[in-house]
């Protein structure tokens, strides 16, 4: 015997379900939203006809957000990047089978060393509707969005190229929806919140000072509104800084290394900044744990430390050469310059039961010695 208490007002807009069934009993609310549209992301139109009763398209969106299985199928988007690639190389070696967004010919050099335990999901940036087919046979419980275009300092303001960023993002929490994933886990940013001056938290007023923070911003917004509404959880992970092996060659620590390889004297700002640096097995590690774990929300990922940065940049000049000279306050701070960047991350230890494990001496060596050696 199972009793449903479904309470939609006369507009039709669902806002609350109690379901009471033995050895089970959950209550789920959330913003109204017309039972015809959530009928419609669920796909529910399409598979059980236009004649279901508005207490079970309840139901199921409710069941949706409730149930909690195992991480066994994952889709990858943005794998053939710095952070991507480890991601992946760390779901399989969880035993997690993985399928990756391709959008051109070549999967990117990163994963070249695992074709052959992934699956490719070709799709076109003009129609991403394409990927549908490849999610429905597919199948994943758990869709990873990593992607995004113009991360670099020279496109961060490039107002239409963010903007499809943000397009993209929907149109993927879109098709999860249609396609039945149980949990969209995207990478959010440290840019979303601006500049600030101490320890930052999740419940902190974003206020973003480039387009590249205002579309994450957005596409953070939009994908956990539409993930709601169609009963997929919804994890939004705030990347502070990731440092390590193989990362982009323009960033500050890859092209310190590479400066002070070649005997160069780099020219710096006067490194008065605190900064927040992950290693970045610990940042994959930690999207990997909020997605076993199912831990929904809006989470801040770093190492939960600022060091100096001037301490750091002469730390990797001693492990190269300590007799080379760095060039401090040759470069001036930009306008908006983030001094203090530091992540606090007790809701994600908490909730995803992860914590950083490489220590900085660690990680930088590993660096400084990947960047050292020959790569294709």
């Amino acid at each position: 015997m199972s009793s449903l208490a479904a309470f939609a007002p006369a507009d039709h807009t669902a806002r609350a379900v109690l379901v009471d069934t033995p050895g089970m009993h959950l209550q789920y609310t959330h913003a109204p939203a017309p039972l015809a549209h959530l009928r419609i992301l669920m796909g529910v139109e399409n598979r059980l006809g236009r004649t279901i009763p508005d207490e079970v398209a309840l139901l199921l969106v409710s069941l949706r957000f409730h149930r909690k299985t195992a991480m066994k199928r994952a889709f990858v988007t943005g794998a053939s990047g710095f952070l991507g690639a480890v991601l992946v190389r760390r779901l399989i070696a969880e035993d997690v089978h993985v399928a990756v967004l391709q959008r051109g010919r070549d999967p990117g050099r990163r994963l070249r060393g695992w074709l052959d335990r992934i699956e490719i999901l070709p799709a076109t940036k003009a129609s991403p509707e394409s990927l549908r087919a490849g999610l429905l046979s597919w199948k994943p419980d758990t869709v990873f969005h990593l992607g995004w275009g113009g991360v670099g300092s020279s496109h961060r303001n490039d107002a239409l190229l963010q903007f499809a960023n943000v397009e993209h993002a929907v149109q993927l929490a879109t098709l999860c929806v249609k396609c039945g994933v149980e949990h969209f886990v995207g990478a959010g940013s440290q840019a979303e919140y601006g500049p600030r001056t101490g320890e930052i938290f999740e419940t902190e007023c974003p206020a973003p000072t480039t387009m590249y923070g205002a579309a994450k911003l957005s596409a953070g917004i939009l994908t956990e509104r539409l993930c709601e509404l169609g009963g997929v959880k919804h994890s939004w992970l705030r990347l502070f800084s990731a440092y390590g092996p193989d990362d982009n060659p323009d960033w500050m620590i890859p092209s310190l290394i590479r400066q002070l390889g070649k005997g160069e004297r780099p020219a710096l700002t006067k490194g008065e900044q605190l900064w927040d640096y992950l290693y970045v097995d610990d940042a994959a590690a930690a999207f990997a744990a909020a997605a076993k774990a199912r831990a929904r929300g809006l989470y801040n990922l770093g190492s939960g430390a600022a060091i100096p940065l001037r301490g750091l940049i002469e730390r990797i000049r001693d492990s190269i050469n300590p007799s080379l000279e760095l060039g401090f306050g040759e470069i001036p701070y930009r306008p908006d310059q983030v001094m203090h960047l530091r992540a606090n991350i007790d809701k994600l230890k908490a909730n995803a039961a992860w914590a950083p494990e490489t220590p900085l001496e660690t990680g930088l060596s590993a660096t400084i010695d990947w960047f050292h050696s020959a790569h294709d």
